[in-house]
């Protein structure tokens, strides 16, 4: 996965003219090696506790490269922070975030989607993307 994943972002950094650099590669292979969401200060910190140097500016210059290459997208935000997720490979999916631990939990309703789809055909439009939060409280924080 991660080496496709690296191909689709080697080829959108070339369309754009912009060089895949060994920190760009650091970055996408640590968002790559997490199987959660993440915000950009969580891979810093592993980056970092993994003896390399990068800055957090970097990361942060990486990150919009990503989502505009398909790669993550930002799944929800969440107590004063945003949280993303890497999307290449995966089926599209919705949350439920709590609003006291900040938990995520991620669900399919084919209804919802069939729904969806039904009010695009109705209004004559395409969609493109959408994303579903549902904020509340976990069975633990209610």
């Amino acid at each position: 996965m991660l080496t496709i994943a690296e191909g689709k972002f080697r080829n959108y950094l070339k369309q754009k003219g912009l060089k895949f650099t060994p920190e760009r590669q650091l970055v996408l292979e640590e968002v790559f090696s997490l199987h959660k969401h993440f915000e950009v200060e969580d891979i810093f910190i592993r980056i970092r506790k993994k003896g390399n140097h990068i800055s957090r500016a970097t990361i942060y210059r990486t990150f919009p490269l990503l989502v505009e290459s398909g790669l993550i997208k930002e799944a929800v935000h969440c107590q004063g922070g945003v949280r993303f997720e890497h999307i290449y490979g995966h089926e599209h999916h919705d949350h439920l975030v709590c609003l006291k631990c900040g938990k995520i939990i991620e669900f399919k309703e084919d209804r919802i989607e069939e729904l969806q789809d039904a009010i695009c055909k109705r209004y004559d439009f395409t969609p493109v993307e959408h994303k579903l939060g549902i904020r509340g409280y976990c069975k633990r924080c209610r």
